[in-house]
């Protein structure tokens, strides 16, 4: 039990690092961007938006290369390592004094993230044994969706009142103590040392690999198109004061951590049809956002009920990653991460774009929609080669042992 307690704190200071950016976009365009603030706000807020998307490139760079190349250590030694890092990265990022220091600290601070979650995830499911997969993608993800119920919410309130940097302060200390509980906590297992980066990225000659990560990336991206410009949305939109944003995001953090739950035990007893008919909800939340945004009260239970479905996504995509695979479980369950992390990018990317374009913060959320909708088009696609082609990918089951 501490061994998880202690990946999930390491997954908890995760979901500050990458979320709490997300509330605290008008402080540091503010800051950083000083020129641009006086001249356009909102353009100023969009190009602070380019932090979200640096980090999530990090993650997306760093989780196959990280992942692939660490296979034969230790899992142990490795996610000391990988837990070190993030609180070095972080670091940084409270004492760079300018936004290009600050953009290549949120890169770098990218980088160790899918390989934590996805090495993370392969230690939870051999402490929860066979069988439980898919709970122990989503008990590593719990601290991420813990920390959208209190650190994120916490983080984007000292931010606002002491200034973002204290924000990232808290985010390294969080990073420092689960490196210390993860050196004394987490179990001490052989890696496999014929493992081989080349071997390891072999996973990509593999079709199927390529529908999961195009379902992740694009899919997932909806969620992020939202997420990514909340505060403007609550503030802006919703016309309610600027104490309401930590608010809003408890609520996605509160369904986040019940989606994710309720994903990972769906995941365990029929992974496609939770895969397309969350996608499905996904794309029908938002465009009932996009229509409600206006009142605040709509807006709170949208937003929770977002929350919700997207973070029931995240476990069958890493499972279906996974189960078409094949012995590549540490680079595939990092994989997950470079496409969620896409996704990130690619939301915040587009829904800046439409921002800067004059076309209001509601027009994010219909950016949302139909990434929600690419991402159903591809996965349906996916599932209808397979059984075209009759060759069903490999599944791990219950009574299998889970390789590295």
């Amino acid at each position: 039990m501490w061994a998880l307690l202690s990946l999930a704190i390491g997954s908890f200071g995760i979901g500050m690092t990458e979320f709490t950016v997300m509330g605290l976009l008008p402080d540091i365009g503010q800051e950083l961007l000083p020129g641009s603030w006086t001249a356009n706000p909102d353009e100023a807020i969009a190009q602070a938006g380019w932090l979200i998307s640096l980090y999530a490139l990090g993650v997306v760079v760093g989780a196959p290369t990280i992942a692939g190349s660490v296979a034969r250590f230790p899992r142990h030694r490795v996610m000391v390592l990988l837990a070190l890092a993030l609180t070095v990265f972080n670091a940084l990022t409270v004492f760079a004094p300018t936004f290009e220091l600050v953009a290549a600290s949120r890169f770098l601070a990218g980088l160790p993230h899918g390989a934590y979650f996805g090495i993370g995830a392969l230690v939870a499911a051999e402490v929860l044994g066979p069988g439980n997969r898919a709970k122990g993608v989503a008990f590593v993800l719990t601290g991420l969706t813990v920390a959208n119920v209190v650190g994120v919410p916490l983080g984007t309130f000292l931010g606002q009142q002491f200034g973002w940097r204290v924000a990232f302060a808290l985010v390294a200390l969080v990073f420092a103590l689960a490196t210390a509980m993860i050196a004394i906590f987490v179990p001490r297992r052989p890696g496999r040392p014929g493992q081989t980066l080349r071997a390891e990225l072999g996973v990509f000659r593999i079709g199927q690999v390529w529908f999961a990560l195009g379902t992740g990336a694009i899919g997932f991206g909806g969620f992020f198109a939202v997420y990514s410009y909340v505060s403007p949305l609550v503030t802006d939109v919703a016309r309610s004061p600027v104490w309401a944003v930590p608010i809003v995001l408890i609520v996605i953090g509160l369904g986040m951590t019940v989606g994710n739950l309720v994903g990972g035990h769906l995941a365990d007893i029929d992974l496609r049809r939770t895969l397309l008919w969350g996608l499905t909800a996904l794309a029908g939340v938002l465009v009932i956002l996009a229509l409600t945004a206006a009142w605040i009260v709509t807006l709170g239970v949208l937003v929770f009920l977002v929350g919700l479905v997207s973070a029931a996504l995240s476990p069958p995509i890493q499972s279906r990653l996974m189960d078409v695979s094949g012995d590549n479980q540490s680079i595939a369950a990092a994989l997950n991460h470079s496409a969620l992390n896409i996704g990130n990018s690619l939301g915040a990317f587009l829904g800046g774009l439409v921002i800067a374009a004059g076309w209001g913060f509601v027009a994010p959320t219909w950016v949302g929609v139909g990434l929600a909708v690419g991402g159903l088009t591809i996965a349906a696609t996916g599932y209808a080669v397979e059984s075209r082609a009759g060759t069903p990918a490999p599944v791990l089951h219950p009574h299998e042992p889970l390789s590295d």
